[in-house]
C-alpha cells in the first residue's frame, strides 16, 4: 500500500504540476529503508533499502545527467528502490520502460510527429558519436525545456508499478 501511495501522490503531482515534491521522495526514501530494516534482520533489511536506492537513483541520475529525465523522477525511483529492493526495482524499471515506450509512441502519432521523432533520434545518435550532448544544441531534446515534447514519467512510473504488482500477484499464487 505505500508502494501505490507514494506512485499515485507522485503521479498526480507530476500530471498537474510537472514537478515531484521533495518531501514525498524524501519520506518514500525514509520509510523504504526503515521498513526494511523493521521487517528484516536489521542490517539486511537496512542493505536491501539502501542497495535498493543506490540502484534506482543511480541508473536514473544517469539518464538525470542526459537531460532524458527529472530529478523528481530519479529520487521517486531511488524511493521505489529503497520500498521493494534491487531485485524487484529491475522488474519495475522494465516493466516501466515498455510502458513508457508504448505511451511514447502513442504520443507521436496522436500529435503527428512520427517523421520529427526519426529525426530526432537520428540526431540524437549522432551527436552521442560524436560525443556531444543533443541537448546543447537542440533546446526541444533537453526534457528541462518547456520546449520538449515530455511525458508525465511519474505516472509512466506507476503505471509501471501496477502492472509489476499484478504480474507478480498472478505468479507468486
Amino acid at each position: 500500500m505505500i508502494l501505490i501511495t507514494l506512485v499515485l501522490i507522485a503521479a498526480v503531482y507530476d500530471v498537474k504540476q510537472r514537478r515531484i515534491p521533495n518531501w514525498l521522495t524524501v519520506t518514500g526514501i525514509l520509510t523504504g529503508v526503515g521498513l526494511n530494516a523493521f521487517l528484516f534482520p536489521v542490517w539486511t533489511g537496512l542493505k536491501s533499502g539502501l542497495i535498493g536506492f543506490a540502484v534506482g537513483f543511480g541508473i536514473y541520475f544517469a539518464l538525470y545527467a542526459l537531460h532524458a529525465m527529472g530529478a523528481g523522477d530519479v529520487k521517486l525511483m531511488g524511493a521505489i528502490g529503497a520500498l521493494v529492493g534491487w531485485r524487484n526495482w529491475f522488474g519495475i524499471f522494465a516493466i516501466t520502460a515498455i510502458v513508457g515506450g508504448i505511451m511514447a509512441v502513442i504520443v507521436i502519432l496522436a500529435r503527428k510527429r512520427f517523421m520529427q521523432t526519426v529525426f530526432n533520434v537520428g540526431f540524437i545518435f549522432s551527436e552521442m558519436k560524436s560525443g556531444r550532448a543533443a541537448y546543447k544544441s537542440r533546446e526541444d531534446l533537453d526534457v528541462k525545456s518547456p520546449k520538449s515534447m515530455g511525458l508525465p514519467h511519474a505516472a509512466i512510473i506507476a503505471v509501471g508499478v501496477f502492472f509489476f504488482l499484478a504480474v507478480n500477484a498472478h505468479f507468486v499464487r
